[in-house]
């Protein structure tokens, strides 16, 4: 039954992973009459659902009792001001990621986003080693080695993208390539500061990722405003969204339970 349990649970994690990026960058190069969707507005939504669903869950925790549930929330998050503040590390980081996701998505196709994001396995690791102390083995250091090639090759020119090099300039392939390796270091350190976290204070993942959210949706509002704030005031804060666009921000609220950049997603194969 464990054993099930676990193949059900990576095969959701599979079907999450690719619908996400493929209705993500679909969404990002679709074109339609009117303004498009702004990614800064789509973090911040995705921080609230993270919010809601977390909630939810300590509700279900807290044997479906709204007395119960305030006070878990006060006790473990209002009266404890400097536990709650270390979150703010991570979560910037993790808005910062989330808003450079969606840059390398509409700079890059599907399969070559995904594939070098995979580079998040191995930042995640030398940030293990150096800040918690882990001890990889030769061939998972090995095995990381064959990974950084892998993303090396798929970056190298090939005659089978000059159909696709007329979609995207070299400037946008630049860009989004940046963008998605900031991703990656931004992810394993912040995934290893996270677990770090949770290793050393007895609080459950939902009030963490509640405190998470909380500091993601004040920096995420914090990014409309500064760098989309005349768009949001012409066009407002909704502008462009559709189905689709509802879709990308639910699947990247689910996407992974605990957060993109969790580490206790690194060690499942290494």
């Amino acid at each position: 039954m464990s054993a099930n349990l676990k193949y059900l649970s990576l095969g959701i994690l599979v079907f999450q992973t690719t619908s996400l990026v493929l209705t993500m960058r679909y969404s990002r190069t679709l074109k339609e009459d009117g303004p498009r969707y702004l990614s800064s507005t789509a973090v911040v939504i995705a921080e609230l659902l993270k919010i809601i669903a977390c909630i939810l869950l300590v509700y279900k925790d807290s044997k479906c009792s709204l007395r119960a549930l305030n006070r878990v929330l006060h006790d473990e998050i209002l009266n404890k001001p400097m536990e709650t503040l270390k979150l703010a590390i991570p979560s910037g980081i993790y808005t910062l990621q989330n808003n450079l996701l969606y840059v390398a998505l509409s700079n890059l196709d599907a399969a070559t986003y995904q594939v070098t994001y995979q580079l998040k396995i191995l930042t995640t690791a030398l940030f293990s080693v150096s800040m918690l102390s882990k001890k990889l083995g030769l061939y998972q250091w090995l095995s990381l080695m064959i990974l950084m090639a892998g993303v090396t090759f798929v970056q190298w020119p090939s005659d089978s993208q000059e159909s696709a090099s007329k979609e995207l300039s070299a400037g946008s392939q630049f860009v989004g390539l940046m963008a998605v390796l900031t991703a990656c270091f931004s992810s394993g350190f912040a995934g290893v500061y996270f677990e770090k976290i949770l290793k050393e204070t007895k609080q459950s993942v939902w009030i963490r990722n509640i405190q998470l959210g909380a500091f993601g949706s004040i920096f995420g509002l914090m990014g409309v405003y500064i760098y989309d704030g005349e768009l949001v005031s012409k066009n407002g804060f909704f502008q462009g969204y559709n189905k689709l666009t509802w879709i990308v921000v639910v699947l990247q609220c689910l996407f992974p339970w605990s957060h993109p950049c969790n580490s206790s997603y690194f060690p499942i194969w290494l």
